[in-house]
């Protein structure tokens, strides 16, 4: 693993490039999930693409940044941005159910984008690809809306912290180069 460190708030890593699976998928995009609605959710669908991945909560003070995620996706996913919600009630925040989490979300922020179902984000229970993501960049999750972006090479990862908004300087910088013109 190659380690860059930036400013206090953005960790990059670069995740030397491991044999892809027989599809040529990226090792990092390598996971099959579930949506809340229990639909698969192929994180491979999404190579070559720039990838907003952030860990949400309903109950949560920072829970009005599904707004501007959700203005993010709007605005650039004709550009092939995707944004994927990973509810988790790693931090006692999260409603009980896969379907109050979609409902919560739906009504409450519009959200379109793609979420997955309840998943545990840190800790030796952190999912799989929760796991990669804080490996890569040496930075798990420390509270609601930590969000990772990755590039469309599905190897390069950055990590902002929860305090850093979805439309920040941070996150555009790295987002601008990724977007198709």
């Amino acid at each position: 693993m190659i380690l860059r460190f930036l400013p206090a708030l953005l960790l990059a890593a670069a995740i030397v490039p491991a044999d892809a699976s027989a599809a040529g998928c990226p090792p990092l995009l390598n996971h099959k999930l579930k949506t809340l609605d229990g639909k698969p959710l192929d994180l491979c669908q999404f190579e070559n693409r720039p990838i907003l991945v952030v860990n949400t909560a309903s109950k949560c003070g920072f829970t009005p940044q599904f707004e501007k995620l959700e203005g993010l996706y709007r605005q650039y996913k004709d550009k092939g941005l995707v944004v994927v919600g990973f509810p988790s009630n790693d931090f006692r925040q999260e409603l009980a159910t896969n379907q109050e989490v979609g409902e919560f979300c739906r009504m409450t922020y519009g959200v379109q984008f793609p979420m997955a179902e309840k998943t545990s984000v840190t800790g030796e229970g952190a999912s799989a690809f929760y796991k990669q993501l804080a490996a890569a960049t040496q930075e798990a999750p420390r509270w609601n809306f930590h969000k990772y972006l990755i590039a469309p090479d599905g190897r390069t990862v950055y990590s902002f912290q929860t305090q850093v908004e979805p439309d920040s300087p941070q996150v555009m910088g790295k987002l601008q180069g990724m977007l198709a013109k």
